[in-house]
C-alpha cells in the first residue's frame, strides 16, 4: 500500500497546478452543495433541537433522534457535543419521533410538519438505572479504540477512568499514552509525539480555545481531569478544514456544563495530587450552571517518600466554567483555565546540574450558540485568549524566557440540508511573540513580534446514499503582517455497510507559528514560539490515511489503519560536537509511514483492548558541516521520537464489588546520539598558551542518532471499591505503577555515559468522596 504511494502524492501535491485544480474543485463542490441544499430546503421541513440529561441538564452527545413517516421511511441524526441535532429534507406530514440514548428511557412523540417549517424540539431524557449494566457496553461503541475513523477517535470520560494511574481521578494524559502512534520520550516533561509529529505541531483546544502547553511536567497528568470532560475528539492526522495552524494532530477537548439541577462535588487525594470539584445551578430556573475544579500536586511532600528518590515537581491547575441556556434556541458559555508547572527533568548524572523549568498557561473563552428562527442553521461565535510564559534557570535570573499570547475571534455556521450539510467559517487572530534564549540559536533571531492572521474555510458533507459520507474542504488563511497566503485542500470520507466500515482522509497543512526547542537534549521541554523567519520556507505537511473497521460481534470490534505524512521545511537544531554550547537552526524534511491495529472486547463485567502500532520516522537534514563528517551535506536519520513498535494491552474486570484493571505497555528502543570518544578543543581567536589552556571537551560522534536505547515495557495495576455512606459515594483505590520494577531508561549522558531512568516501582493509594 505504501510503496505505490511513495512518490505519487508527494509529487502530485507539490505541483501548484494540481493544487489549483483541487482547490477549484473543492470550491465548486461547496457552491454546488449550497445550491442543492437551498433547493431542497425550499420544499421541505426541518427538525432541530437539543437533547439533555433530565437529572442534571448535561448534554447527551451521540443521542439518536429518529423520525418514521407514514410510508415506513426512517430519517435520523445523532446529537453533537452540545446535544444538538438537526434533520432536514422532511416532506410535510405526520411523523413519529423517537429520541434514545443508552442508559436512558426513550422519548416517543408524534409531530406534524408544514411546508418550509423549522421546528425546534428539545428533549430531556430520564436515566434508566435498571438497564445500565448492559447498555454501558453499547454506549461506548460510539467511541472506543476500535471506532477510529480516518484518524479520528472520540474519547469519553468513562474510558479515561479505566486507566491505572497514581491518582484516583482519571486524566486524559494517561489515556493518550494507550493509543498506537502516540510516543512519549519518558514519564517526565509532558511531551507527546503523535504519528511522527513533534509536540509543537499538535493543536490542543479546550472548548475551542488554544492551549500551548497543556500537559503537566509529570507525564501522568494534563490540564484535563476526566471529571470536567464531556468528550474529546482526537485526530492523529487527516483533520478537516475547520482546524488549522498545526501540521500533525488535533486534540479537541469539550467540557461539561455543570449540574443544572442540584449542587454536586468531589474531593480526591493521593500521594501525588489532591483535588476538588464543585458544580451546581446558578438559579432556580435550571437554565444556568457552573463547574469548577482545582488540583494541586503534593509530590515533594508525599510521593517522594514512597519512591525513596527525589521527584522535584510541582504543578496545579484551576478550571472554571459558566453555562447558560439563554433561550430555547441559544446557549452561552464562559471558560477559564490556569495551569502552573515547575521542576527539574531527569537526574543529576552528568557534570552540569539540571536547570529548573517553569511554565504557566492562562486561557479564557466566550462562546455563543444560536439557532436562527428562519433557516436550518447552527451559528457559533467565539472569542478566546491564550497566554503561555516559560522560563528556564534560576527563578530570579532565568537563562531563557519566552512569552506567547493569542487573541482569537471566529464565526462558524453549519447549514443542515439533508443530503448535504455545509460547515463554513471565518476567523481572525492576533499573536504577540517574545523570547530571550541567551544566544542558544546563532542564526535564529528572537524578538518581540506581532502577527495577524485571517482566514475562511468551507466543508460540505455529502451523503448521497445510506452509509456514505464525503466531506471535501478548503481552508484559506492569510498573514497580512507577513504578506503570505496559504490554500489548503482537504477531504475526509467514510462508507459503512453492515459490519464493515471503510474510511480515508487526505489534506495539505501549513504552520506559520512554530515552536523552537533544543532536541539535542533529551530533557529539554523549554519551547519558544516564533514566526517563521523571512526567506525561510513555512513548515508543511501532507497527510494520507486509509482505514477499515469490522464489527466482529456485538461485543468485539477490530480496526486497522494505514497512514503516511510528508513533512517539509521543518526547523531542527544542528548536530555539533559541542552539545552544551550554542548551535544553529537547520532546515529538514520528514517522512512518516505506519499502521495501527486495534482489537476491543466488551461485556458488562469485562473490558479488554489490544493496540499495536508500527511506524517509521525519518528526517532529511540539510547541514553544510555534515559533509565534513559524513561526505554529504544532506543526511537521513531517525529522530529521537522514532519508536518503531508499540504494544498496549488493557484489561478491566468487575469481581464482586471490586474493579480490577491491568495495563501492559511495550515500546521498541528509541534512537540516541552515540559518542565514540572525546578530544579537547581550544578556540584560537587570540594569542593563547595552548600548554596552559585546558580548552573544552568535545564529543566525537558516530552518525546522528545511530544508537538505539533498550526497549521499554511496564505493567500497571489498580483495584477500586466504592461504598455509600451518609449520602456520599466513597471510592478507595490502590495502584501499582511499574509493578515488576523495570529499569526503563530515560536518557544517557554523553559525557559521563551514565543513564537516567524513568520512575521505578510506585505503590500508591487514593480516596475520592463524591456527592451527587
Amino acid at each position: 500500500m505504501f510503496i505505490s504511494l511513495q512518490h505519487f502524492p508527494r509529487r502530485l501535491w507539490k505541483s501548484k497546478r494540481i493544487q489549483a485544480v483541487v482547490c477549484r474543485r473543492n470550491i465548486l463542490l461547496v457552491a454546488v452543495g449550497l445550491l442543492l441544499s437551498s433547493e431542497v430546503y425550499a420544499q421541505t421541513a426541518t427538525l432541530r433541537g437539543f437533547v439533555s440529561d433530565q437529572s442534571n441538564g448535561e448534554s447527551l452527545p451521540g443521542a439518536n433522534v429518529s423520525l418514521l413517516d407514514a410510508a415506513g421511511d426512517l430519517f435520523g441524526a445523532a446529537a453533537n457535543n452540545d446535544g444538538f441535532y438537526a434533520i432536514g429534507r422532511l416532506v410535510p406530514g405526520e411523523y413519529v419521533v423517537v429520541v434514545s440514548f443508552v442508559g436512558f428511557t426513550s422519548h416517543v412523540d408524534t409531530l406534524r410538519f408544514a411546508r418550509d417549517e423549522i421546528h425546534s424540539y428539545n428533549v430531556a431524557l430520564a436515566p434508566d438505572t435498571e438497564e445500565l449494566g448492559e447498555v454501558v457496553v453499547d454506549a461506548e461503541r460510539t467511541a472506543g479504540a476500535a471506532r477510529v475513523l480516518a484518524g479520528l477517535q472520540t474519547v469519553l470520560p468513562a474510558e479515561i477512568d479505566r486507566i491505572p494511574s497514581v491518582d484516583i481521578a482519571g486524566d486524559l494524559a494517561s489515556y493518550l499514552t494507550l493509543l498506537p502512534g502516540v510516543v512519549t520520550i519518558g514519564d517526565q516533561g509532558g511531551q507527546f509525539f503523535i504519528r511522527g509529529g513533534e509536540p509543537w505541531q499538535n493543536l490542543v483546544l479546550l472548548d475551542g480555545v488554544l492551549l500551548y502547553q497543556p500537559f503537566h511536567i509529570l507525564g501522568f497528568f494534563s490540564a484535563f481531569p476526566s471529571d470536567i470532560l464531556n468528550s474529546v475528539d482526537f485526530y492523529a492526522g487527516g483533520f478537516g478544514a475547520r482546524y488549522g495552524g498545526r501540521i500533525s494532530s488535533v486534540i479537541d477537548v469539550t467540557t461539561r456544563f455543570g449540574n443544572k439541577r442540584r449542587f454536586a462535588g468531589a474531593i480526591t487525594a493521593s500521594p501525588f495530587i489532591i483535588g476538588t470539584r464543585l458544580e451546581g445551578p446558578l438559579d432556580e430556573t435550571g437554565k444556568h450552571s457552573f463547574l469548577a475544579s482545582f488540583r494541586h500536586s503534593i509530590i515533594e511532600q508525599g510521593a517522594t517518600h514512597l519512591i525513596d528518590r527525589p521527584v522535584p515537581f510541582q504543578f496545579d491547575d484551576f478550571f472554571f466554567k459558566v453555562h447558560s441556556a439563554l433561550t430555547r434556541d441559544s446557549r452561552f458559555s464562559f471558560t477559564l483555565l490556569r495551569t502552573y508547572d515547575r521542576g527539574k527533568i531527569g537526574e543529576d548524572v552528568g557534570e552540569t546540574p539540571l536547570a529548573e523549568v517553569r511554565w504557566e498557561n492562562q486561557m479564557a473563552g466566550l462562546r455563543y450558540l444560536v439557532l436562527p428562527g428562519s433557516i436550518p442553521v447552527l451559528a457559533e461565535f467565539r472569542i478566546g485568549y491564550s497566554l503561555l510564559t516559560s522560563e528556564l534557570g534560576p527563578n530570579d535570573a532565568p537563562i531563557r524566557f519566552a512569552r506567547t499570547s493569542r487573541v482569537n475571534t471566529s464565526a462558524d455556521l453549519t447549514f443542515y440540508g439533508g443530503l448535504v450539510d455545509i460547515r463554513w467559517g471565518l476567523f481572525a487572530r492576533t499573536l504577540n511573540l517574545s523570547s530571550e534564549l541567551g544566544g542558544l540559536f546563532q542564526n535564529f533571531a528572537f524578538d518581540k513580534e506581532w502577527v495577524t492572521e485571517v482566514g475562511i474555510y468551507g466543508e460540505p458533507e455529502f451523503k448521497p446514499i445510506r452509509g456514505l459520507s464525503v466531506a471535501p474542504g478548503i481552508r484559506i488563511h492569510s498573514f497580512p503582517s507577513k504578506r503570505e497566503t496559504y490554500v489548503e485542500p482537504r477531504v475526509r470520507a467514510s462508507y459503512e455497510k453492515g459490519a464493515h466500515r471503510f474510511s480515508g482522509a487526505m489534506g495539505l497543512y501549513h504552520q506559520e507559528i512554530i515552536g523552537v526547542s533544543d532536541r539535542r537534549d533529551a530533557t529539554s521541554v523549554f519551547t519558544a514560539w516564533a514566526a517563521v523567519p523571512k526567506k525561510s520556507g513555512v513548515p508543511e505537511a501532507i497527510h494520507f490515511i486509509l482505514g477499515y473497521n469490522y464489527t466482529i460481534s456485538r461485543r468485539l470490534d477490530m480496526a486497522v489503519e494505514g497512514f503516511r505524512k510528508w513533512y517539509s521545511n521543518l526547523f531542527i537544531a544542528e548536530w555539533t560536537a559541542f552539545p552544551r554550547l550554542t548551535t544553529r537552526i537547520q532546515p529538514a524534511d520528514g517522512d512518516v509511514v505506519g499502521m495501527d491495529f486495534r482489537l476491543e472486547y466488551r461485556t458488562p463485567k469485562f473490558y479488554g483492548q489490544i493496540n499495536y502500532g508500527l511506524s517509521s520516522v525519518k528526517y532529511d537534514a540539510k547541514q553544510e558541516s555534515l559533509e565534513l563528517w559524513f561526505g554529504t551535506a544532506k543526511f537521513r536519520f531517525r529522530p529521537a521520537h522514532d519508536r518503531r513498535h508499540q504494544v498496549n494491552i488493557l484489561a478491566s474486570a468487575k469481581v464482586k464489588k471490586f474493579d480490577l484493571t491491568a495495563r501492559w505497555q511495550f515500546g521498541s528502543g528509541l534512537p540516541y546520539n552515540r559518542a565514540l570518544g572525546f578530544d579537547g578543543f581550544v578556540l584560537m581567536d587570540t594569542a593563547i598558551d595552548v600548554f596552559g589552556e585546558p580548552g573544552d571537551r568535545r564529543v566525537i560522534y558516530e552518525q546522528p542518532f545511530n544508537g538505539v536505547l533498550p526497549t521499554y515495557h511496564r505493567l500497571d495495576l489498580s483495584v477500586e471499591r466504592t461504598f455509600e455512606a451518609a449520602g456520599a459515594d466513597i471510592t478507595l483505590q490502590g495502584s501499582i505503577l511499574n509493578a515488576y520494577d523495570r529499569s526503563n531508561i530515560f536518557y544517557l549522558d554523553v559525557f559521563t555515559l551514565q543513564r537516567a531512568d524513568q520512575l521505578p516501582f510506585i505503590p500508591s493509594f487514593g480516596i475520592k468522596v463524591e456527592v451527587n
